[in-house]
């Protein structure tokens, strides 16, 4: 095997398959990426085997050959070469590969191709096209919400729900610990007769959301019971699905919530990051009282300092006190984007809804803690 290629092509690629390999796998050949040159084509592969990326790049290839490389390393190798540089590869009998570039040279250890497990991508499910900038930010917007509960494994991911609705086709993200859910949805222009609705473990959530950002082109993805595929351009991201089932979200979203406010969204969350000063681990409850034309926030921890703060608004409901863990409101009122934001409350005890004008389809709710 010998090829040529630039060293910011290369690195690129590297990234986005570095990010999925165990370092701590027992199995040594999961640590290495999968190198396989031929026909000009370059194809790069990696697993943990609940996540698979296949990348395919055009470059210089003089002779065609396989072998399989330590991640680490050679992304390291890689990352310190000068930018401008072109990086020559070359792997004689699957043993050694020996990379050139400038006046560095580097022999590295492989191991054979035949020992790297076979990525099977060929897969039957429901299809779908989306935008990759409108799944990044329907991923961004929700993922916070993700538990990080072990027990509670079907909570460690995003909810990704596929369903008709008045005629359209909608893509529903939802994230929840229990305590917090993020729900958002997109009308899909295509029609899709079949209701599916799938657990994306949050590592492949994490990953997608480091290759998404910078894309703006339309992407497929493959649904089918047991893993989902996306492909990106010359990139295959394939995952393994939590076999498990998700609560009825649509039971969680609260539509009798008739006390409802605006409120500066900069204003709210300076006033609630203050006030959270004085919050902490063993009390992190910040109270909100509403009355008549203002928001009084307000905290007190176990060693008896305080902190109130009150916000002039346009409110006209019922008075009452709830109380919300500052960490979870902060979260929330972040991932909104407008000069203002809603809020809508039922009383004291009862979960609050916040959204924005912006954003119609994009709902978080939030669960009260005791005052």
């Amino acid at each position: 095997m010998k090829f040529k290629i630039s060293k910011l092509k290369l690195f690129k690629s590297l990234s986005h398959l570095h990010g999925i390999v165990d370092k701590k796998n027992t199995l040594p050949i999961l640590s290495n990426i999968l190198i396989e040159a031929e026909n000009n084509n370059l194809k790069l592969s990696s697993t943990d085997m609940d996540i698979s990326i296949i990348e395919k790049i055009d470059c210089n290839i003089l002779e065609n050959g396989s072998t399989t490389i330590n991640s680490q390393i050679f992304y390291d190798v890689v990352r310190k070469l000068d930018d401008s540089c072109e990086v020559e590869v070359i792997s004689n009998n699957g043993k050694i590969l020996t990379l050139r570039a400038n006046d560095s040279r580097f022999s590295l250890a492989c191991l054979p191709k035949e020992d790297f497990p076979i990525i099977n991508y060929q897969n039957d499910g429901i299809k779908i096209k989306i935008n990759s900038s409108i799944l990044f930010k329907l991923i961004d917007k929700t993922r916070f919400a993700i538990s990080n509960e072990e027990t509670r494994y079907f909570l460690n991911g995003l909810y990704f729900n596929i369903f008709e609705e008045n005629n359209k086709t909608s893509l529903t993200l939802v994230g929840t610990d229990g305590h917090r859910l993020a729900k958002f949805s997109h009308h899909l222009e295509q029609k899709i007769d079949q209701t599916m609705g799938v657990i994306i473990p949050k590592k492949t959530i994490n990953e997608l959301s480091k290759l998404l950002p910078d894309l703006d082109v339309d992407i497929e993805i493959i649904i089918s019971s047991s893993k989902i595929i996306f492909f990106i351009n010359d990139l295959v991201f394939i995952s393994k699905l939590i076999d498990g089932t998700f609560p009825d979200y649509k039971r969680v979203i609260p539509s009798d919530n008739i006390n409802t406010l605006e409120v500066n969204r900069n204003n709210l969350l300076s006033a609630v990051d203050r006030v959270s000063t004085i919050a902490n681990d063993k009390s992190p409850v910040i109270k909100f009282k509403l009355l008549k034309g203002i928001i009084n926030l307000n905290t007190i921890n176990n060693d008896n300092s305080t902190a109130t703060e009150d916000l002039n608004l346009n409110y006209d409901g019922d008075e009452l006190e709830i109380g919300f863990n500052s960490k979870y409101i902060m979260d929330i009122v972040n991932n909104l984007e407008d000069e203002l934001v809603t809020l809508s409350l039922k009383d004291g005890s009862s979960p609050i809804t916040a959204q924005e004008k912006s954003n119609p389809n994009l709902i978080y709710v939030l669960m009260p803690m005791r005052v």
